[in-house]
C-alpha cells in the first residue's frame, strides 16, 4: 500500500516517526480500505503510527493520517507514557455506541483547531489486534470520544464534520484558507 515505505528514522532509538497529514488531503475525507490480513508490513505500520502519535504528542491516530488509506487505529490515552496502555485495531468497527456527550476534542490533522461534537459516552469496538486474533474493547468517557474519533477516520471524516452546520461552515472556511496556503502552524486564524 501507498505510503508505508515513507518513514523517516530519527535518532538511535529507532523511532519510525512519519509526516502527519493536514485537513484538505484526500486521504482524510475518503473512506478506507480494509486489510485482508495482518502481516509484517501493517504491523511496522502499526509500530510507525505509535511512534508519531507519540512523537506529535497525541492520544490517538489512524493510518490516513499518516497518508495510508488503510482501516488501521492506535490509542494510548497516556500518550505513550504507559506502553502497557497502547491499543492497536485493524479493521476496527462498532458492537455497540450508547449515550451522548458533547465536549471538545482537538485533530493532529487539524492543529490549532478544536470543535465539541456529539459522540457516543460509551462504546463496544472490535478488530484485529497485531497477532491478527480478534480483540474487543470497551471505552467510556475520554476512550469512547478516541474510539469514535479514529474510526471515523478510517470512515473519511474528521471532527469537524460532526459539528452543527453553522459551526462546521464557519470553520471549513478558515480550513480552506490554511489549507491553500499549507499554513498549519498550530495558532488558528
Amino acid at each position: 500500500p501507498a505510503g508505508l515505505d515513507l518513514r523517516i528514522r530519527k535518532g538511535i532509538t529507532d523511532l519510525a516517526i512519519r509526516p502527519i497529514v493536514k485537513w484538505g488531503e484526500g486521504v482524510l475525507h475518503t473512506p478506507s480500505a480494509i486489510v485482508p490480513a495482518v502481516t509484517d508490513e501493517i504491523r511496522t505500520l502499526l509500530d510507525d503510527m505509535n511512534d508519531t502519535m507519540i512523537a506529535a504528542p497525541g492520544i490517538g491516530l489512524a493510518a490516513p493520517q499518516i497518508g495510508v488509506g488503510l482501516r488501521v487505529i492506535v490509542i494510548n490515552l497516556t500518550v505513550g507514557e504507559d506502553p502497557k496502555q497502547l491499543i492497536e485495531l485493524v479493521n476496527p468497527e462498532y458492537i455497540s455506541r450508547e449515550g451522548e456527550v458533547k465536549e471538545e476534542e482537538g485533530c493532529l490533522s487539524i492543529p490549532g483547531y478544536a470543535g465539541s461534537p456529539v459522540r457516543p459516552r460509551f462504546v463496544r469496538v472490535k478488530g484485529l489486534g497485531r497477532d491478527g486474533v480478534e480483540r474487543v474493547y470497551e471505552g467510556e468517557g475520554l476512550l469512547a470520544r478516541a474510539f469514535c474519533h479514529e474510526i471515523d477516520h478510517i470512515d473519511g471524516k474528521l471532527f469537524v464534520d460532526r459539528l452543527t452546520p453553522l459551526k462546521r461552515d464557519l470553520m471549513v472556511r478558515k480550513l480552506r484558507k490554511r489549507a491553500k496556503a499549507n499554513d498549519w502552524d498550530d495558532s488558528p486564524s
